[in-house]
């Protein structure tokens, strides 16, 4: 049974799983769905095309699929898709996509602090940290187990990859390559991230391996003659063919 406070307003097509707790000042339109056990502290506006799973937390002043803000936009059907056992802070707010993609995507086991805002279209994986105030401008890709800081700024289409560690106030408009941290004004390349990868149980052997990969990488001035260093001196474990892959997809160029 889904506890709803009597003064929450609740769309009498939106769709209910069970044993949601619904607080007061929630809005809930039509065309949502909203799976088990989440929580809807306070003033929370769940708008129309919200597709939200199961065990979330939303605190006060959240609003979950909103219209993008895209002069493109012209009223599109397209959905906002939140997975599985999400933090979602105060006043974070998360918009529905556009006909570009059609869909806004969120995955698991993520953190989005207060007052930080992913805009229409984004892909965002699982096991997030995204700091207080940081904004995405729209279709950026953000891969698993990324550390985001505080008031960081993300021109459209980047991507960020992958156990990446991101300094607080950064601003780019290029891709974040996997395994990194990234800081510095203007933001550049400052060493792999060691601490966050140790914390994800990576070995020696294979902090070692990205190591040296990314020091081929950037020991040229041009990004193709380093992935050739790569390839011809390197093993192509897993973690060496991600950050290959990364770099032979970037279309905004990664940072150096």
């Amino acid at each position: 049974m889904n506890k709803i406070s009597p003064m929450a307003f609740v769309h009498p097509e939106a769709k209910l799983g069970d044993n949601n707790e619904i607080g007061p000042f929630c809005f809930i339109d039509r065309n949502t769905v909203l799976g088990d056990n989440n929580i809807l502290q306070n003033s929370v506006t769940i708008n129309y095309g919200a597709r939200i799973g199961n065990g979330n937390e939303f605190f006060p002043g959240a609003s979950i699929a909103t219209k993008p803000q895209d002069l493109k936009f012209k009223g599109e059907d397209t959905i906002c898709e939140i997975g599985d056992n999400n933090s979602i802070r105060e006043n974070v707010t998360i918009s529905r996509g556009t006909a570009s993609k059609g869909t806004t995507q969120v995955g698991n086991n993520n953190l989005l602090m207060e007052n930080m805002h992913i805009a229409h279209d984004c892909f965002f994986g699982s096991n997030i940290i995204i700091g207080n105030s940081t904004k995405f401008a729209g279709e950026v890709t953000c891969d698993d187990n990324a550390i985001i800081s505080a008031e960081v700024l993300f021109h459209q289409f980047c991507h960020i990859g992958g156990y990446v560690m991101i300094q607080g106030g950064s601003r780019t408009s290029q891709d974040i390559p996997p395994y990194i941290i990234a800081g510095k004004e203007p933001i550049r390349y400052a060493g792999i991230n060691l601490v966050g990868l140790r914390r994800h149980g990576f070995s020696n052997e294979k902090i070692e391996l990205i190591h040296q990969a990314y020091r081929l990488l950037y020991s040229k001035g041009i990004l193709e003659e380093g992935i050739k260093e790569i390839k011809n001196n390197l093993p192509l474990t897993p973690e060496v063919q991600y950050i290959i892959s990364f770099v032979e997809s970037s279309k905004r160029g990664i940072i150096r």
